[in-house]
């Protein structure tokens, strides 16, 4: 870098009021508030009235997609949601965690609960059918058009919160790609507004959290996370990492005395969010009720699709040893409950035909082993960046070895990943690995053939509008024979996905061909249905080419292929986390 390029940067970091960090020293801590921030905060407000043009073509763009997708094929995450308006419309709030008129009982925590209260009253005013709590199915176009467009409007949280994160930012024009590439996320357009969820509403208070946190305004930033846990307790993946740079960098001062004032102000926000949300049910002693609601552990390590995470290398890796347990006839213990088990597409207690099983307290051990490697780090280093690397870490660390982890859980990984990407190389290629195997994953929630060629075109749009600018600015060709050999590898494992693509398009075809059925069908209704009801094989199937195996095979295929990848990931993350002792470049999210 120039000596006028860094002059010009450290004007832009004074007049963003940049959160002050020592470069060379990284551990280096200043709690202290940016002198200009006082100032910052007087004269702007939370939403950026400033919008641009090319802003507002993004937003008009994405919407005029996201009403086109209104027929489109939905879940029963979409009947899910209706029951939960009409629970809370039709209901006392004593008897919402009690009522099981529905197969789809109500399993959030009790902000998004109030939250569907909210939306159920202008619900019962547009059609009353869509409250009735004993009108199950109910699929009109009233409810279609008011559900898709409740997902619309909500995810205007997360765009107001990208755009305050171009605000002030190192590199506007950088920032304004990443901000672009959080709100067009193809993960929201799969999930969110084809399959049917909220994520877009909730990733939003997120991003507001982490934002704040890049502002230096740290007691907002864990009052919005406890906003967030009591809207879906998914978050608790991330919770760590807000407790650690909390307490470090908050509550405790660079010589680690207390900072009473801080401590206090931050403990009794947090503590009044959660009496806010699990209050009346305090008093009304359902607590344990809830919990069983929000905590279901009798469901099995895996998902129907298994998440492509560790576990999905483990069950596959039982797979292959029982085949070869079968065909060399190799005196190896075999246990027979579990030959079906874990190739079916069923929810349930994953049972494992050669290894070891897997109990929850492994998962939640494993997982705390992994994540106190990142939380030490980040004591050590409480600045922005090291938080944000520490937070998609720890999420990445639940996704990789949680208990029933769901494949949508992903984006608990991308969406703080993304604000890493332009950083430098390492992250970059990190980035890229994690969205394209992360984004793959999501595609068997989308099967319907109009709804398929969506989701390809547009993911591919995606990451060639993220890929080109990006790649621009951070490359870096390898220095050594082994960066060159890894960077070849990684190459080819991304080159792999249009032909994983071409496979999973192509076996239903060849299935019915072998089997003279449609092998897909019964997959395709577990993803679709997530009703976990999906039929078991028949005991007199062979296990080595049965039907049952191989309605499963695309599944498989697909979870272990992404699962190589964001493993890999999650390695290449953790290696550049650890060994990173400076700052080099910048990253333009960050004050």
């Amino acid at each position: 870098m120039s000596k006028d390029e860094s002059t010009e940067m450290e004007s832009l970091r004074k007049r963003s009021s940049v959160t002050s960090f020592n470069a060379s020293n990284p551990s280096t801590i200043d709690t202290s508030s940016p002198p200009e921030e006082l100032d910052l905060t007087k004269r702007s407000s939370w939403f950026p009235w400033d919008v641009q043009v090319v802003e507002w073509d993004v937003l008009l763009a994405s919407t005029a997609i996201k009403l086109l997708l209104f027929p489109s094929y939905r879940s029963t995450d979409f009947e899910v949601h209706r029951n939960w308006l009409a629970i809370t419309y039709s209901l006392p709030i004593s008897k919402w965690y009690y009522d099981t008129t529905s197969e789809w009982t109500l399993d959030y925590p009790p902000f998004f609960a109030y939250f569907e209260k909210l939306l159920s009253i202008p619900a019962s005013l547009i059609d009353p059918r869509i409250v009735d709590l004993n009108n199950l199915n109910y699929s009109a176009w009233s409810v279609v058009a008011y559900q898709r467009t409740t997902v619309i409007l909500t995810e205007l949280v997360l765009g107001v919160a990208v755009l305050r994160f171009i605000r002030g930012s190192v590199d506007p024009s950088i920032q304004r790609i990443i901000s672009a590439s959080l709100f067009l996320h193809p993960g929201f357009l799969i999930i969110d507004h084809i399959h049917f969820q909220y994520n877009g509403f909730m990733f939003g208070i997120l991003l507001w959290s982490i934002l704040m946190a890049r502002n230096g305004n740290k007691l907002v930033s864990g009052i919005l996370f406890a906003i967030l846990l009591n809207f879906k307790h998914i978050y608790m993946y991330l919770a760590p990492a807000y407790f650690i740079y909390l307490l470090r960098s908050f509550c405790l001062s660079p010589t680690y005395q207390l900072q009473t004032k801080n401590f206090v102000s931050l403990a009794n926000a947090v503590i009044a969010v959660f009496v806010v949300s699990l209050g009346p049910f305090i008093v009304m002693g359902q607590i344990p009720q809830v919990l069983s609601r929000l905590f279901p552990f009798t469901r099995g390590l895996n998902h129907a699709y298994w998440a492509p995470n560790f576990w999905a290398l483990v069950t596959a890796a039982d797979r292959v040893l029982l085949k070869y347990a079968r065909r060399t006839g190799a005196d190896i213990p075999i246990n027979i409950s579990g030959v079906a088990s874990t190739s079916r597409g069923l929810v349930g207690d994953t049972v494992f035909a050669i290894l070891p099983n897997i109990q929850p307290i492994h998962t939640f051990i494993i997982t705390i082993a992994w994540q106190s490697i990142w939380l030490i780090k980040l004591w050590r280093t409480p600045t922005y960046k090291s938080f944000l690397t520490a937070l998609t870490l720890c999420g990445w660390t639940s996704f990789l070895f949680g208990w029933h982890v769901h494949e949508k859980a992903v984006l608990l990984v991308l969406i703080p990943l993304s604000l890493l990407a332009s950083e430098r190389q390492a992250y970059f290629r990190t980035f890229i690995i994690a969205s394209v195997a992360g984004i793959f994953s999501l595609f068997p929630l989308i099967f319907t053939p109009g709804e398929s060629l969506v989701k390809v075109i547009y993911s591919t749009l995606w990451i060639t509008f993220i890929y080109v600018p990006l790649s621009r600015r951070v490359y870096e060709f390898p220095k050594s024979l082994s960066y060159v050999i890894l960077d070849t590898l990684e190459k080819i494992y991304l080159a792999g996905f249009p032909f994983l693509l071409l496979f999973v398009s192509l076996f239903p075809m060849l299935g019915n061909r072998w089997q003279g059925s449609n092998v897909a069908q019964t997959n395709n209704t577990c993803l679709s249905t997530d009703s976990f009801s999906c039929p078991d094989p028949e005991p007199s199937a062979p296990a080595s080419f049965s039907a049952s195996a191989l309605e499963f095979l695309p599944l498989m295929t697909t979870s272990v292929y992404c699962a190589v990848g964001l493993v890999w990931g999650f390695l290449r993350l953790m290696y550049v986390y650890l060994n990173e002792t400076t700052y080099q470049g910048q990253l333009s999210g960050i004050r």
